[in-house]
């Protein structure tokens, strides 16, 4: 069960906007654009490369996510978790549909990518 208030829940469920995820590599953080699904406390992203390679030397990661209207700020919620890289076939595929489905992507899209699902332990968020 989630411990994020509702209405930061309600904005991490609504349109597809981009969140940014925050990994560690060798000191120094590294942050890159994903699409995301949330849903009950857990993030869903499926990724490969340098952020893969990050999660699996370092499970603490952060993502921060913006919802903007022509240049203005309109939400943004900042969430820290511990990421756990998920090596089902199975669970991938069907994680990367919903994911796809939120974004307006075909069902294949990053057919390459591995399933990361990030609990969250804690958030902050604000709207404007």
């Amino acid at each position: 069960m989630s411990t994020l208030p509702t209405e930061a829940e309600r904005l991490l469920e609504s349109e597809p906007v981009i969140a940014h995820l925050g990994t560690c590599v060798e000191g120094r953080p590294h942050v890159a654009p994903v699409w995301y699904r949330y849903a009950d406390g857990i993030v869903e992203i499926v990724t490969t490369g340098r952020k893969l390679a990050n999660v699996r030397r370092n499970p603490r990661v952060s993502l921060s996510i913006q919802k903007d209207d022509a240049g203005q700020t309109r939400w943004m919620v900042s969430l820290l978790g511990t990421a756990t890289v998920i090596e089902d076939e199975a669970e991938t595929t069907a994680a990367r549909r919903r994911i796809n489905e939120k974004y307006g992507a075909g069902p294949d899209a990053y057919a390459d990518n591995t399933l990361v699902r990030i609990d969250v332990g804690s958030a902050t968020y604000r709207t404007y």
